[in-house]
């Protein structure tokens, strides 16, 4: 008798409806582990590792940059993935380098049949104008096609940071992806911050916020509350459910949890989830493959989400709608 297999059954319709959108990646530094940070760095903190991460983009040329995106697009497409975002380090230390590289992986993801999208990622914050300058400088060439905000490196200003990263979106009429809530740990309230901000700049529909992980250290009331305001703020989510796996054990008391997206109580609340891998072979997550299966299959463990049509939407078509590409496709106008 043949068995019912429910993940190759999940694979094939995931191949049906199109493929895997990796919808938030970093392709500039992936394959960047080597045996010497392997013993040191990866054991530090994120925020040292942001100052460790300097050091590469000092060193790193156009060159290297290229083919670290250019490995993780061949590697992408091997493993199924027919459209994908990276956000790209775009600050006073790299400079434009690893942009130059982008602009080039954005022909290569063309010719080997992939959609790649760039985001900014700006590692040294926005509300210093020596940094903002290069930020400025990037969103005039034409090459990013979304927005990247990390709220928390502007650490005290987190406010200050949105407002700018929603004035130039709404200058550049581009979308936003914000990183926020990161820690697992309920002293963060960012996710909350977005939605107001969004709220208060008008630019609902725009904006989608990546991680979002310290929601679930929150109480229910608290989770509810930002979930109605997620909702009319019109936020969408990506999630990384290996990517804070790791998340550090602490003795700040919290409602029981995943170190996960609370992606079922989101979906709850009619919210849009779509998926993605984070960082690739780095020192920030060392071991990651980038495969999108892997990370889909942490998702459903880890949330008890088994409805195959709920998880072939948040791999494939949510994953559209977060970086631009769904009424593309919609209307067969994708580059691709």
């Amino acid at each position: 008798m043949k068995y019912y297999d429910p993940w190759s059954s999940l694979i094939n319709k995931i191949k049906k409806a199109g493929g895997f959108v990796n919808a938030h990646a970093h392709f500039d530094r992936a394959y960047t582990i080597n045996e010497q940070n392997l013993k040191g760095v990866v054991y530090d903190h994120l925020y040292h590792k942001w100052l460790y991460v300097d050091k590469f983009k000092e060193s790193a040329s156009v060159k290297d940059y290229g083919r670290n995106i250019q490995i993780a697009l061949d590697r992408q497409k091997e493993m199924g993935t027919t459209a994908c975002l990276s956000f790209i380090d775009i600050d006073s230390v790299v400079g434009l380098k690893a942009l130059r590289a982008a602009k080039l992986g954005k022909e290569y993801a063309k010719h080997i049949g992939i959609e790649f999208k760039i985001a900014t990622q700006t590692l040294k914050g926005v509300t210093s104008p020596h940094e903002r300058v290069y930020l400025d400088i990037a969103l005039d060439t034409g090459v990013v096609d979304i927005i990247g905000s990390l709220p928390s490196v502007d650490k005290g200003l987190e406010g200050t940071h949105l407002d700018i990263i929603f004035e130039l979106a709404k200058k550049y009429n581009k979308r936003i992806h914000a990183h926020v809530d990161q820690l697992n740990t309920s002293t963060e309230k960012e996710t909350e911050l977005l939605a107001r901000k969004t709220m208060k700049h008008g630019y609902e529909g725009m904006v989608t916020a990546v991680h979002s992980i310290s929601i679930a250290a929150h109480n229910i009331d608290y989770r509810h509350d930002v979930y109605r305001m997620s909702k009319d703020a019109g936020l969408s989510f990506i999630t990384c459910p290996t990517a804070w796996i790791d998340s550090r054990r602490t003795e700040i008391n919290s409602p029981t949890h995943n170190a996960i997206t609370p992606v079922d109580e989101l979906l709850e609340h009619d919210l849009i989830v779509a998926i993605g891998s984070d960082n690739i072979h780095d020192v920030y997550k060392p071991y990651s493959t980038g495969d999108m299966g892997t990370e889909l299959k942490f998702l459903l463990e880890a949330t008890h989400i088994y409805d195959q049509e709920v998880l072939v939407n948040i791999a494939t078509e949510n994953g559209l709608k977060v970086i631009g590409s769904y009424d593309d496709r919609d209307r067969g106008t994708s580059n691709n």
